[in-house]
């Protein structure tokens, strides 16, 4: 019997088209193909951030996401995996990735299955998914992937065959370990923020509420 699985893929990408677009997107085919194989059914939410920046930018202000961006929100902690992909620049990650992350209620992805994903000018950048982008998802406390992908501008240049550049299998491979993940998975839905708080019953009995 197969499993109804819903990834959401988070692009920081600013341009249209963008290379953040589109190494999301070839993740997410490698991810699909190998979660249907594994018999799972697979729904995909592309979730764009340059169209969320302005209201992502009131939600810091205010503290209170609104309209779209909410429901953006609530389909990303509802998720079974995410994948998210930020251009990199000064080596690290974007504004926008930094400031849609930050408001990410820090409990509501707690052992969420992520994919690290990034695009720069230069592979000298590539480190910075480790040294910069990953303790972002660390702080979360989800279950960030070992492997992550980095794709330089001549990256895309020679896909098609050449056994030389490295990008397709490590896509190959992020894929499989992220839908390997998720396939093991149960989902029990978005994390309790008031799961470790006492009962009012405990509190009585313990005679920590005063009447």
């Amino acid at each position: 019997m197969s499993t109804a699985r819903t990834l959401v893929v988070v692009s920081a990408g600013l341009s249209n088209p963008s290379s953040t677009r589109l190494l999301a997107d070839r993740l997410t085919d490698a991810t699909v193909r190998e979660l249907e194989r594994l018999g799972d059914d697979v729904t995909v939410v592309n979730l764009e951030l340059r169209d969320h920046a302005h209201a992502i930018v009131d939600a810091m202000l205010t503290g209170f996401p609104t309209g779209e961006l909410a429901e953006a929100l609530e389909q990303l902690v509802a998720a079974d995996g995410v994948i998210a992909v930020t251009p990199l620049f000064t080596t690290t990650y974007s504004g926008l990735f930094k400031s849609f992350v930050d408001i990410i209620d820090k409990d509501s992805l707690r052992d969420m299955p992520v994919l690290l994903g990034a695009t720069g000018g230069t592979p000298r950048h590539s480190l910075a998914l480790d040294y910069s982008v990953r303790p972002l998802f660390s702080y979360l406390r989800t279950d960030v992937l070992a492997t992550t992908v980095f794709a330089a501008t001549d990256d895309w240049a020679g896909q098609g065959g050449d056994e030389a550049n490295p990008l397709p299998r490590r896509i190959e491979r992020a894929g499989r370990e992220l839908a390997e993940r998720v396939h093991a998975r149960e989902n029990a839905g978005p994390a309790d923020p008031f799961a470790s708080a006492p009962s009012f019953a405990d509190l009585l009995a313990q005679g920590g509420v005063e009447s």
